[in-house]
């Protein structure tokens, strides 16, 4: 019997755990990024070229069974280029709702799920109409925007103007400021079929706009209830295959969306030790149409992302019970390099565990 193969657009760490999922499962991942010292590419077979160049993604797709993507941040018309070659999955057309933000908000409301006000600014004449929004508010450039990048909290219509001027004067909206009690997301998984996943909500914290830490499982019934129904009917409305994640605010006891990832996420990352089947070999599987696995937690964990640098190696790991996950990264400031997970049946304690490995990545001792 041959092993499967799976075609992986992008080489980042998203794309290196995919393909060491891949490994105890007999799955062959193979690669497409522009350096051979890619992340993923350091794991996996790779091919070596432009993730929009369609005579690349042809080369990749000559080489396995099915594509799919470790970022979202691709050409959809190079994807569609397969089609009729190969199954890529998530299909382009959700890739497509989830690059452009404001088909992203249109999306949400079109399925009646909540979403910060806004309006769009595709000149400088529109900035005005954000003042209906009430002040602050946040500038977002409509594509490329992840990580804090693209963003920018205004308060004033001269200031949303000369913002807007200096992301490049390129379509965005300006949304309202949402005073939120805390930020949360949700990873799904959809089978080949009508078989569909959920891990547990789980609680975020960003610095400047990247993901710090997460904690799960976030313990709410009700909301855990209402995010599943919403990111299934997304899911239904785009036909969609594989892991989607959705991001929100949780305001006044309810959820406000935020945006959507047509991806594995970072704040999944606790799943490979944290539950039954990572968010990695979920999508491994879904994409190749086998049975999903369980999503269910092993207690708590939390996940500490390194950013920048990799702290002392040796020091991390004296702590009792640290997973340590290298991304092969050359160190760069706000990059993300790494990250630490910490798996425990009692919640309070797994956070006084958090304190612990905060404080020793900060100090370095």
């Amino acid at each position: 019997m041959s092993r499967p193969r799976i075609g992986i657009v992008g080489a980042g760490q998203l794309g290196r755990m995919l393909a060491l999922a891949g490994y105890p499962l007999g799955i062959d991942c193979h690669v497409l990024d522009r350096t051979a010292d890619a992340p993923g590419a350091q794991v996996a077979r790779a091919t070596l070229g432009e993730l929009d160049d369609p005579k690349a993604l042809a080369k990749l797709a000559a080489e396995v069974d099915v594509v799919t993507l470790e970022i979202e941040n691709v050409a959809v018309t190079a994807l569609e280029s397969l089609s009729g070659r190969i199954e890529v999955f998530p299909p382009p057309s959700a890739v497509a709702a989830a690059q452009d933000r404001l088909m992203e908000k249109t999306l949400f409301r079109s399925l009646d799920i909540p979403t910060a006000e806004f309006v769009t600014i595709d000149s400088a004449d529109d900035a005005p109409a954000a003042a209906s929004l009430g002040w602050p508010v946040v500038l977002k450039t409509r594509r490329m925007g992840y990580d804090g990048r693209g963003q920018r909290v205004v308060h004033s219509t001269a200031a949303l103007v000369a913002a807007w001027r200096e992301q490049g004067c390129v379509p965005s909206i300006a949304e309202a400021w949402i005073k939120f009690d805390r930020e949360v997301s949700l990873v799904a998984v959809q089978g080949a079929g009508t078989e569909r996943v959920f891990y547990p909500l789980v609680e975020n914290v960003h610095r400047e706009g990247i993901l710090a830490t997460t904690v799960a499982p976030h313990l709410s019934a009700a909301l855990q209830q209402q995010a599943e129904q919403w990111l299934t009917a997304i899911m239904t409305r785009l036909r969609y295959r594989g892991v989607l994640t959705v991001e929100f605010f949780e305001a006044g006891g309810g959820l406000i969306a935020n945006e959507m990832a047509p991806r594995v996420h970072n704040s999944g990352h606790w799943t490979i030790e944290g539950a039954e089947t990572s968010q990695f070999e979920n999508h491994l599987r879904a994409v190749l149409g086998w049975p999903l696995g369980d999503p269910r937690p092993r207690g708590h964990a939390a996940m500490l992302n390194l950013l920048g640098s990799l702290p002392p190696r040796q020091t991390v790991l004296a702590l009792p019970g640290v997973h340590w996950h290298d991304y092969g990264k050359a160190p760069r400031p706000g990059r993300k390099v790494g990250h630490c997970t910490i798996v425990d049946t009692d919640r309070p304690r797994l956070l006084k565990r958090l304190e612990s490995l905060q404080a020793v990545v900060i100090t370095g001792k």
